[in-house]
């Protein structure tokens, strides 16, 4: 079956783009409770948008996601001459590669995710790490790894699994590797802040400032998105004055600008965000140990989960 998948590198983009726009309207149909889960999401943290809209939003979410999966049948598979036309490093403000040695490489759940990885390490000579999760199914597992791994050099960027990812990553910037890491999602409640994020309360673990400061780094922002002829991949000026210091009280202040800082780009491109991600699932405990209701089971969770 996945090398019938593979023939997909085949079509033309504006083919393969229309094929995923189809697919992802049949997602939206069938999917209902990823299909809440968006609607959910959209409406506390866009509540300016009417019925109408955020139900054109949601349905927008779901193309864009199924674009970019079937896109990655070409990011990892076709050759390097077909990533030269359609994937893009744009340098903000100064920035350049050498820049990039041994950062901590802030890179938000977009839709682009893996073209911006492809493109760092095939239209560049620097090796990259980032923390890898292994899929449950072996088949796809071992598609995602080989495809993760590509490179434009003999050195392939380093995977490192997700258990021994502390230690390793560190050592990994320290010899000069930008790491990239994706911090952006509820993963850990019990080890994250409870921040603001659109203004509703979310788990927040504070990894980027953490790994910024073992590894004694400067943290980049690189924002890929999605465009007609591919993506772009917008590499940013390091944030000054980050990590801001050693205590507590630091890490939870670093933890909610890097929130702040990615709500401006969320809204500049707000359909291309992961929203099939239930980011507010997990809440504050109160007294007695219970956590707070969960916005995607309880409709008062609604406002339950807003600070408005």
């Amino acid at each position: 079956m996945m090398g019938i998948f593979k023939l997909l590198r085949f079509l033309p983009l504006p083919v393969l783009r229309c094929l995923g726009a189809g697919l992802g309207y049949v997602l939206y149909a069938l999917l209902a409770e990823r299909r809440h889960t968006v609607q959910t999401n959209l409406r506390l943290c866009f509540p300016e948008w009417s019925a109408d809209e955020r139900g054109r939003k949601t349905r927008e979410v779901f193309v864009y996601f199924m674009q970019s999966w079937l896109d990655r049948f070409w990011l990892w598979h076709s050759p390097q001459a077909t990533l030269d036309r359609r994937l893009k490093i744009i340098w903000l403000e100064g920035q350049s590669l050498q820049g990039l040695a041994g950062s901590v490489v802030f890179a938000p759940h977009f839709v682009g995710l893996d073209a911006g990885w492809t493109a760092l390490n095939t239209l560049t000579n620097q090796r990259f790490a980032t923390i890898y999760s292994k899929q449950k199914n072996k088949t796809l597992d071992a598609w995602v790894r080989a495809g993760r791994e590509r490179s434009s050099t003999e050195q392939k960027p380093l995977l490192i699994e997700h258990l021994s990812s502390v230690r390793a990553a560190v050592q990994s910037m320290r010899r000069g590797e930008p790491l990239y890491l994706l911090p952006d999602m509820n993963y850990e409640p019990d080890d994250s802040f409870f921040l603001p994020f659109f203004g509703n309360t979310a788990a927040t673990l504070p990894i980027l400032p953490r790994y910024a400061k073992l590894g004694r780094a400067k943290v980049v922002p690189v924002i890929t998105r999605m465009t007609k002829s591919g993506y772009e991949a917008l590499i940013h000026p390091a944030w000054e004055n980050y990590p801001s210091g050693n205590t507590d009280a630091d890490l939870e202040a670093d933890s909610l600008r890097m929130n702040r800082e990615l709500e401006y780009w969320v809204r500049a491109m707000p359909t291309q965000y992961y929203w099939v991600h239930r980011r507010f699932k997990d809440q504050p405990r109160d007294a007695d140990g219970n956590g707070g209701p969960n916005p995607y089971s309880d409709p008062e969770g609604y406002a339950a989960a807003s600070s408005h």
